[in-house]
């Protein structure tokens, strides 16, 4: 599996991450489950999983999945947003508590990435969850702070130039932040972390999802009509995700799954590297071509 630096930091991330949101919000996730999931992944070259405090049960599962391997990967957490999103605490003494309760789910004296959750411009700007963020790092209990969101809050926090890093939707559906958002952090040093990097592969559904996370992404894909959607889906999929990967900056894609071999499969679509030059700008130029103002990072 191919590594790339992140950033400014002295870390190598595999280009395929793992995110956590899926088993947490899983109810039906096994612990067994996430045992083989996450233990085969890290013997086949997966060294970066990322998830966040208001992902339900994810941090314990992998906690006691992997805690025993902490030297094997990078651990990357999020705070300021909880209980699967129902509130929020961004005051300094709540982000330093939210980071040491997520210590004791995930099984680890340090965090290599504390991120806040889709923290907005105003919170971003008054300041306090930044310190949080900063107290946590003097501490001991991170090693890096960085940002995970969209759009102008994004944006904020790229220019308060507080962060190590960004982590940001960005795939075939979601293009806005290339020329945008992922230059301007990559130009101030900050790694680069592409969630939602095969847009959920909303192709796969013939008509709309019932879910709605899902609607935006698949609306789009309608108008979009790529010619590589044409293809099998494991294919197709494969495609994105080079895509994303080939994007100037990214370090990382985090996929989640919920399948204890899925990982892997999503790990083969890479060992063509990355995209040809000609489909790729294929791609950018059908997103010129059909995308409108409206077509906004997805949080």
């Amino acid at each position: 599996m191919e590594r790339r630096k992140f950033g400014n930091t002295d870390m190598e991330f595999s280009v395929l991450g793992f995110g956590g949101a899926e088993i947490g919000y899983n109810e039906s996730q096994t612990q067994d489950e996430v045992d083989l999931l996450l233990n085969t992944a890290l013997d086949s070259g997966l060294n970066v999983i990322d998830t966040a405090a208001a992902y339900k049960t994810s941090e314990e599962l992998i906690g006691r999945a992997v805690g025993h391997r902490r030297n094997d990967y990078y651990l990357l957490t999020k705070c300021g947003a909880l209980d699967a999103f129902t509130r929020s605490d961004w005051s300094s003494d709540g982000i330093v508590n939210t980071i040491e309760t997520s210590l004791k789910n995930l099984k680890t004296d340090h965090i290599d990435i504390v991120q806040l959750h889709s923290c907005d411009s105003e919170e971003l700007r008054r300041g306090d969850a930044i310190e949080g963020l900063e107290r946590a790092r003097e501490k001991g209990y991170t090693r890096f702070i960085g940002y995970s969101g969209d759009r102008d809050d994004a944006r904020t926090a790229i220019e308060l130039g507080a962060f190590d890093s960004l982590q940001t939707s960005v795939s075939v559906a979601d293009q806005t932040p290339i020329d945008g958002n992922i230059p301007l952090a990559v130009g101030k040093g900050l790694g680069i972390i592409a969630k939602r990097p095969i847009a959920n592969a909303v192709w796969r559904h013939a008509s709309k999802p019932a879910d709605s996370y899902h609607h935006e992404y698949w609306e789009r894909i309608q108008k979009l009509k790529f010619a590589f959607l044409d293809l099998p889906i494991e294919e197709s999929v494969g495609v994105a995700l080079r895509f994303t990967l080939s994007i100037p900056g990214v370090t990382t894609a985090i996929v989640g799954t919920t399948k204890p071999d899925r990982w892997q499969q999503n790990a083969q679509y890479l060992k063509q590297g990355s995209l040809d030059k000609e489909t790729f700008e294929a791609i950018r130029a059908r997103w010129d071509e059909i995308a409108d103002e409206s077509w906004l990072g997805q949080v």
